[in-house]
């Protein structure tokens, strides 16, 4: 543990603290060997069997408490990777750095960066109940997976022969009181502009268009919530712009991830002098209709434009894309779809088919659209992925689509859900609200491997995630702790 992240917490529940610990370790997606080590260790520290795959996924036998021998086996499951997103001007290597973690009230979170609560939370709970010497239960399989931020390779990887559970509690949930039970399927798309290259004019300065301020956040979650998406705007203002004055265009980029919602975007666009005060002008314009069509999804969005200082050009930025390709990016940037594509009619407020172009990045010879599909219906996301694919022929683009994960169908005699609801009524005198969730969810992968999964989904209260706003309320980590070993105690029965 680094200094940054010593004594931040100062009561002595073993989750957040064990979060604190394992806060100081580096987990992006695709990085995960450091933390799956570090867990197997802790777990074989403990006298528990630890299982860790060619994908780093994890598999960890506690044995059953005494009393719980004749009870079969429980899954309890989170991922070990997050999401890496950080304010504008934080210096922070998420392949290095540990996470500065601050308290706030009564909200734990970071210091200018995601906090990595999803998941790092579930892996906290898992350390904790491995620690746990006077917990009540059955014998627990913990099963830790890797790259679900980006992929899900590790549950699509995982062996489900080292499983003999066929009940599970996901923890990669975010609000305390409510157990979910279903979850959308989703895909991965690619559209792929090939750009071909101009010998830019030495006498044209190189200018920076920015989208900056948004609030971004969770794909899944909080795609309904229909907050603008930096990459979409940048689209919009670049194909202004070309109606107005000559440009060359140098470098289109936004996002970080498939499945964040885009809080930053900004291309390089080479000017002729005299064109730059009416380009900066019809530049800037856009931030006024951007803030009244987001006055309450997204009300701080900026529109900046500003020269590039010489000395911050790199060399390659003299190139510029040839026209077709300058056409091409901006008509892609317009039309790849993004947002709410159709709500559920079934179930109020929740979205039942959606995209999220998450990343845009200019490389060499190409600008690489990554979007993320999601549906609960197999049918309208085979049918969002053809569109794309029909616009990427439109506009002579590459496309390909992959990484599909299923969907979590709802299951109608789910013992577990029944024994959440009856231990959450007896706790707290009130109803838990059961519901279903746009996010993908690793419940649908393995509940597709593993025949008759009984499985559910909770968490404490967790918000903003995958932005830097990220938070959770520690009282409700503090409370689902103990709701968990009350649901392990009362499986016997």
């Amino acid at each position: 543990m680094t200094e940054a992240n010593k004594r931040v917490y100062q009561g002595d529940n073993p989750v957040i603290r064990y979060f604190e610990a394992l806060s100081a370790i580096p987990r992006s997606s695709g990085h995960e060997k450091e933390i799956s080590d570090y867990v197997a260790r802790f777990a074989r520290e403990r006298g528990c069997e630890a299982v860790q795959d060619e994908t780093y996924n994890l598999v960890i036998r506690k044995p059953a408490s005494p009393g719980y021998e004749s009870v079969p086996p429980v899954i309890v499951q989170g991922h070990l990777d997050m999401v890496g997103e950080k304010r504008e001007g934080v210096n922070h290597d998420f392949l290095r750095d540990p996470i500065e973690l601050v308290v706030e009230g009564e909200f734990m979170t970071a210091h200018g960066t995601t906090l990595g609560g999803d998941n790092g939370l579930a892996v906290a709970f898992a350390m904790a109940l491995l620690d746990a010497k006077d917990a009540a239960h059955p014998e627990v399989e913990i099963l830790l997976t890797t790259e679900e931020e980006t992929s899900m390779k590790g549950a699509r990887k995982l062996n489900v022969g080292l499983l003999k559970g066929r009940t599970m509690i996901n923890l990669d949930s975010d609000r305390e009181g409510i157990v979910y039970v279903s979850s959308a399927g989703g895909a991965r798309a690619y559209h792929t502009v090939p750009v071909e290259w101009a010998e830019g004019a030495a006498e044209e300065p190189i200018c920076r268009i920015r989208i900056a301020g948004l609030i971004g956040g969770h794909s899944g979650d909080d795609i309904v919530h229909e907050r603008a998406n930096a990459c979409q705007l940048l689209g919009r203002v670049l194909d202004d712009l070309r109606r107005k004055v000559p440009f060359s265009l140098a470098r289109v980029q936004g996002g970080l991830a498939s499945n964040a919602i885009p809080r930053e975007a900004e291309a390089r666009i080479a000017i002729a002098r005299e064109f730059r005060a009416a380009a900066e002008a019809a530049v800037t314009a856009w931030e006024a209709i951007f803030r009244e069509e987001f006055a309450l999804a997204d009300p701080d969005v900026r529109v900046e434009f500003a020269a590039v200082p010489s000395d911050g050009q790199a060399e390659e930025e003299r190139r510029v894309f040839a026209e077709p390709s300058k056409q091409a990016a901006i008509d892609s940037l317009l039309l790849v779809p993004s947002g709410v594509l159709r709500m559920d009619k079934a179930i109020p407020g929740l979205p039942r088919t959606s995209t999220n172009v998450g990343i845009v990045a200019t490389t060499p010879d190409a600008v690489r659209f990554e979007s993320l599909v999601r549906s609960s219906l197999r049918s309208e996301l085979d049918a969002v992925v053809a569109r794309m694919e029909a616009t990427a022929k439109a506009l002579g683009c590459r496309f390909e689509a992959g990484e599909y994960y299923p969907g979590w169908p709802y299951r109608v005699d789910s013992k577990l859900r029944d024994l959440f609801q009856a231990v959450y009524l007896r706790e707290y005198g009130r109803p838990m609200e059961v519901k279903a969730v746009h996010a993908g969810i690793e419940c649908g992968i393995l509940a597709d491997r593993i025949p008759g999964l009984d499985a559910v989904s909770y968490g404490p209260d967790l918000y903003d995630i995958h932005t830097p706003d990220e938070r959770f309320r520690i009282a409700s980590v503090e409370r689902t702790w103990r709701f968990l070993l009350e649901v392990l105690r009362e499986i016997k029965a």
